[in-house]
C-alpha cells in the first residue's frame, strides 16, 4: 500500500470528526497498545490553547480551545501496518495530503505548533493584575469600561478601580474575577 517505507518517524496531520478529537485520540492510543505499535506510532497530540473566560454566572474559568478543530497530530514511522491502524481508527477521516496520501509536516512547523501554545499557567497569569495596572471590567453595569487599579483587597477578592465617568474620576469596588488586565 505505502510505496516508500522508511524507519524515520515524522509528524502527520490526521483529519477526524469535529468535536470527536479527544475520543479519537484516546481510541488511537488504545489501538497502538493493542497492536503493539508503540515503537512506530510514537506520539499522538491534540494541541490546545488555554484562555481565561468568564462564564454566564460571572465566574472566571480557564477554558481549553483546540488549535486545529477536527484534527490531531500523530508522530509515526509510516508503513503499511501503522498507516492501517491510524486510518482505520473509529472517527478518523484520513490523513491530510493530496488525494489522501499522508504528507509529513516539517520539523519547523511542528516546533512552532508545540512551542506557541498558550498553557494553562500562561492563561492563569493573565488573571493577575497589580496596583496602577490598566484593566477592563468584564461584567455588570460597568462592563467593557477601562480603568486603573487603585487598591487590591485579597481577603475579599476585590479591587478598587478608578473609572473616568462624566468628566471625573470615580472609584468602584469590583470582584477580582470580573477584571481583566488590558
Amino acid at each position: 500500500m505505502m510505496a516508500e517505507e522508511t524507519k524515520v518517524s515524522r509528524w502527520y496531520l490526521v483529519h477526524t470528526y469535529s468535536g470527536k478529537e479527544q475520543k479519537v485520540l484516546n481510541e488511537l492510543k488504545e489501538r497502538i497498545r493493542g497492536y503493539g505499535l508503540e515503537d512506530r506510532i510514537l506520539e499522538v497530540l491534540l494541541p490546545v490553547d488555554y484562555y481565561s473566560v468568564v462564564d454566564k454566572k460571572g465566574k472566571r474559568k480557564i477554558k481549553p480551545v483546540k488549535v486545529f478543530p477536527g484534527y490531531i497530530l500523530v508522530k509515526m514511522v509510516m508503513d503499511d501496518e501503522s498507516w492501517y491502524v491510524v486510518r482505520n481508527t473509529p472517527g478518523v477521516l484520513g490523513f491530510v495530503g493530496p488525494t489522501g496520501k499522508p504528507t509529513p509536516i516539517s520539523e519547523d512547523e511542528i516546533k512552532k505548533i508545540i512551542e506557541e501554545r498558550i498553557t494553562e499557567e500562561k492563561a492563569k497569569e493573565k488573571l493577575h493584575f497589580n496596583i496602577n495596572d490598566r484593566v477592563r471590567i468584564l461584567v455588570g453595569p460597568f462592563k467593557n469600561m477601562e480603568g486603573v487599579v487603585e487598591a487590591i483587597d485579597e481577603e475579599k477578592g476585590t479591587a478598587r478601580v478608578v473609572l473616568k465617568m462624566f468628566g471625573r474620576e470615580m472609584p468602584v469596588e469590583i470582584q477580582s474575577e470580573h477584571i481583566q488586565k488590558v
